[in-house]
C-alpha cells in the first residue's frame, strides 16, 4: 500500500509541474513569439502612455467624446474582472427601468430619432469595445457641437474608423470607440 501512495504523490507531482508550470509557460512563450501586442492585452499606447486595450470597452464621458455600448459591470463600469451580462430577463421591470433611462439620457445627449439599439443595451460582457457604424454617426451631431468642429469631417472619421467583417463574411460592420475617440483627440 505504501507503494501505492509513493505513485499516486509522484504522478500527482510530475502532472502538477507538467500541467501546472511546463505547459502554461510553453504557451505564453509561443503566444508572445507569434502574437505579441494581443498577448499583452492589445494595449494602445500614444506617446508612451497605455491610453486602454482594443479589446476593452472605455469609460467616455462628456459631450467631447464619442461613447460606447453601456456597461453591464457593476458597480464600476468597463471593469474586466467581473466581466458579465446583467442577466436580467426581458420581464424584468429593471431592464425596463434601464431601458427608459438609457433612452431618455441618449435623446437629451443628441435630440434625434431613431436611437441605436447598442447604445440602450449592454453587451453580454460589458465590455464590448465596438459599435455600429449607425451609433457613431448617431453621435456626430454633438461631439461636432461640443468640439465647435464640422459635423461632416466628423462624419468622414467616423467612416475612416469601420472595421469591415473579418474575412469580408463574418460579424457586422463596427467601429473601435477607443480608436475613434484617440483619432479624435489627434485632430485638436
Amino acid at each position: 500500500m505504501l507503494r501505492e501512495i509513493k505513485i499516486s504523490i509522484v504522478a500527482l507531482l510530475a502532472l502538477s509541474a507538467l500541467t501546472g508550470v511546463l505547459y502554461p509557460v510553453t504557451i505564453t512563450a509561443v503566444a508572445r513569439l507569434a502574437f505579441p501586442g494581443r498577448s499583452r492585452g492589445s494595449l494602445v499606447e500614444v506617446n508612451g502612455v497605455v491610453r486602454g486595450s482594443e479589446l476593452l470597452g472605455q469609460d467616455w464621458r462628456g459631450e467631447r467624446w464619442f461613447h460606447g455600448r453601456p456597461s453591464a459591470t457593476a458597480p464600476v463600469p468597463y471593469t474586466p474582472l467581473p466581466s458579465v451580462g446583467s442577466n436580467l430577463g426581458p420581464t424584468n421591470p429593471a431592464l425596463a427601468q434601464a431601458f427608459v433611462e438609457r433612452a431618455a439620457a441618449l435623446r437629451a445627449e443628441n435630440a434625434h430619432d431613431p436611437l441605436p439599439v447598442d447604445l440602450l443595451t449592454s453587451s453580454a460582457s460589458g465590455l464590448d469595445p465596438h459599435i455600429t457604424p449607425t451609433a457613431a454617426h448617431f453621435q456626430v451631431e454633438r461631439v461636432a457641437r461640443a468640439r465647435g468642429l464640422d459635423p461632416a469631417r466628423l462624419h468622414a472619421l467616423v467612416d475612416e474608423h469601420v472595421e469591415g467583417r473579418w474575412l469580408g463574411l463574418f460579424g457586422e460592420p463596427r467601429v473601435n470607440v477607443l480608436a475613434l475617440d484617440l483619432a479624435l483627440e489627434a485632430l485638436q
